[in-house]
């Protein structure tokens, strides 16, 4: 036994104390680093992409980018004149506004609004709102006879945020508590149920401080720590509870023969072997995202990818030191029974009646269990074909945050600010004229066109140079509905070719809300295809890597895509209906948001092969024992079967916690996780897999067989998975 895992295991066995106390050091270091070199934000110009992009870049080289701006409404009658002139004096005194604009009337002169434009970058609105919305609660408290409320997208990203931060302690108070819970009735000790959350944690604790640094060269798009938490929880209680498992059942089958050492290093022959196989295979499969060149997916890969390399750096150095003191103080228990003449406590069986029924139709029906299973994953996932995509923004969010209420009342009052397209327009020098009535020709086209607001006061900003001019065009319609994509269209393709599209040696680009998220949406369309081909390719290198199998290979590929199709599909069937909106407490707005489906079907094809590796595994190791391809599917398979569902099951707690969520990306991001999980565990593992290798028998392993044969014939079995 000379693989890396059993050479780390053995070093570690030798030197508990060492390897404990270096783990901790390595944690606080990572921790201590990352807090010192602080978070590289990602900036307004990391989310440039497609024509949007452009046209952010041509107004900012211009210095007529888009600034973070709020609005404080004032309702209620007399004295509103009053109140709004009392919060413009206040806003211009902060040293964080830049100007505010004259108070402008509703159209049923019910309402009175007063704009205030904030310094700095659009995305630095958020931290710098919070003395404007003091301000504006000083002046409602002031006036309590009218109704006053401040909200902008920096108010909005605000209330965002604290959501969020909120919902992320929410489900850390669900996920710990139960995964504690599950791990106890797997273990029946605390000392062993707290182990593999301890190690969970520390492996978080040092890859949020890594993430830190890695944010200095791939920028931090603020979802990163989010995502850290959710995988890092999950697969670290799994990495370690794979382990400890697996050193569990030596120690049984030694019968005392043995000491801790040793059976640490049996464990990483085998559980351990394989934990570095699934780590390598979930980080590989998730470095895939790069390929999508967008700075979220960039930030979300990143994220994963510590989190996973630290979970298995875990469980090979400082889990094993830990075992040797735990086995040690559990052999010194065993010496004391039998001093007292007790018998030796049992080990309870890895398999029972229920692990038994649900492989009984495999074994029994392989054929029809594999026909069966597989319509079934076709049907759920066959609302995959039904998904719409749109990029998540203002209509997205919870409104239980009291910016986007005040936001729908804003709206509802000044129809004009829902959406602005922004044509940005540089021409030639010499041409500021042609362009100057091109622009003017180009807002009389648009107020004329009904998807356009036709009262609403154009806005039209050109820079000191004369080259560059920006023009705002408002759209009364939230920014996802058909109308507004269809006003950009039309601007696009219809009233841009025949004004500024006419000026020789200009560009005209468009962005804003709708813009940006039509942009992105088909961005990712266009970087899907190499995406998912890096994907397959890489699962499938992975998984032949791993068994010497192509048809291993090919079917570990086959069943990834049938568990994440399904999962997807039970996504779509959930969240674009509304028939379980009170259910799971979402609004649904018809379709799923952009990012979700291709990250979801990165991570659950990484997650996916952390079963394919263990089960296959035992299932390689039992041939290696000399049985038969069926005695070996039915063997591997009942001993993987527990520890797996064990394994799901704090998967699927975690991974469901994110359902209480507000925010609608991470509620259908822990929905699918938590849907494909069991699915995977449950459906994929005890009974497409096993029906299929019994269909396959020694064709399964080819063209490994005839060698894994001779080699069970001839020589004692080394494990290796």
């Amino acid at each position: 036994m000379t693989n890396i895992s059993v050479r780390m295991a053995r070093w570690s066995a030798l030197r508990p104390w060492r390897a404990i106390i270096g783990w901790l050091l390595f944690v606080v270091l990572c921790l201590g680093a990352g807090i010192t070199a602080g978070t590289h934000q990602a900036t307004t110009e990391d989310y440039w992409v497609g024509q949007a992009g452009r046209a952010e870049q041509l107004a900012t080289e211009a210095g007529l980018q888009r600034k973070p701006v709020e609005h404080v409404t004032i309702r209620g009658g007399d004295g509103a004149e009053a109140a709004a002139r009392d919060v413009a004096a206040r806003m211009a005194k902060l040293p964080e506004v830049e100007s505010v604009a004259d108070p402008v009337r509703s159209r049923d002169g019910d309402t009175v609004r007063v704009s205030v434009t904030l310094k700095g970058p659009e995305l630095e609105g958020r931290k710098n709102v919070v003395p404007l919305l003091a301000e504006t609660e000083k002046v409602a408290k002031a006036r309590p006879g009218l109704e006053i409320e401040e909200t902008g997208s920096p108010a909005i990203s605000k209330g965002v945020n604290d959501q969020r931060d909120e919902d992320l302690a929410l489900s850390e108070r669900i996920s710990l508590p139960v995964t504690l819970i599950t791990l106890l009735v797997v273990f029946g000790s605390a000392v062993m149920a707290g182990v593999p959350l301890l190690l969970a944690l520390t492996s978080i604790a040092a890859a949020m401080g890594l993430n830190m640094l890695a944010s200095h060269l791939i920028p931090d798009a603020g979802v990163g720590t989010n995502l850290i938490l959710l995988i890092g929880l999950a697969v670290g209680v799994d990495y370690t509870l794979f382990y400890l498992k697996r050193e569990r059942e030596e120690r049984a089958r030694a019968g005392g023969r043995l000491t801790s050492q040793a059976l640490v290093e049996l464990a990483a022959a085998t559980a351990g072997r394989s934990i570095v196989i699934s780590g390598l295979a979930v980080i590989a499969s998730t470095a895939t995202l790069y390929l999508a060149t967008d700075v979220i997916f960039s930030s979300l890969a990143t994220g994963t990818v510590l989190v996973v390399a630290v979970a298995v750096a875990s469980s090979l150095t400082v889990l094993p030191a830990l075992l040797v003191k735990l086995g040690r103080r559990t052999e010194r228990r065993a010496a004391r029974r039998a001093r007292k003449g007790k018998a030796p406590r049992a080990e309870r069986a890895e398999t029972g009646r229920f692990f038994a029924a649900l492989l009984r139709p495999a074994r029994r029906h392989p054929a029809a269990t594999l026909v069966v299973s597989v319509l079934a994953l076709l049907a759920l996932a066959a609302p995959v074909l039904q998904m719409k995509l749109i990029d998540p923004g203002r209509d997205t969010f919870s409104r239980d945050i009291p910016a986007m209420q005040a936001y729908d009342r804003l709206t509802a009052d000044f129809p004009e600010l829902l959406v602005k397209h922004e044509v940005v327009v540089r021409n030639a020098p010499g041409q500021e004229d042609e362009a100057r009535r091109a622009l003017t020709e180009l807002d009389e086209r648009a107020r004329a066109d009904a998807l356009f607001a036709k009262h609403a006061a154009s806005s039209l900003r050109t820079s000191a140079d004369g080259r560059t001019s920006v023009l705002e065009l408002s759209v009364p319609h939230p920014a996802q509905a058909d109308e507004a994509v269809r006003s950009l269209e039309r601007l696009r393709d219809v009233h841009i070719p025949a004004t500024t599209g006419e000026l020789r040696g200009a560009e005209t680009a468009v962005s804003g809300d709708v813009a940006r998220g039509q942009d992105y949406v088909h961005h990712e369309r266009g970087k899907l295809p190499l995406l998912l081909g890096a994907l397959l390719l890489v699962t499938f290198l992975m998984t032949v890597w791993a068994f010497r199998s192509v048809v291993i290979g090919l079917l570990g590929v086959v069943l990834n895509l049938l568990s994440a199709a399904a999962a997807l599909g039970l996504m779509v069937a959930v969240f674009q209906g509304t028939w379980a909106e009170t259910l799971l407490g979402f609004d649904s707005n018809g379709a799923i948001a952009s990012r979700v489906p291709l990250f979801l079907f990165v991570i659950l094809f990484g997650l996916s092969m952390d079963y394919q590796v263990f089960v296959v595994s035992r299932i390689q190791e039992a041939r290696q024992r000399g049985l038969s391809s069926r005695e070996a599917v039915l063997d591997g398979i009942g001993k993987s079967a527990k520890v797996v569902t064990s394994a799901a099951i704090v998967m699927v707690t975690v991974f469901g916690g994110f359902v209480a969520l507000h925010l609608a990306e991470m509620k259908q991001m822990g929905f699918c996780l938590a849907v494909a999980v069991l699915l995977d565990a449950v459906v994929i593992r005890m009974m497409v897999l096993p029906a299929a290798l019994l269909l396959l028998d020694d064709r399964a392993w080819w063209p490994s067989r005839r060698a894994a044969a001779r080699v069970a014939r001839t020589e004692p079995a080394v494990p290796v998975g």
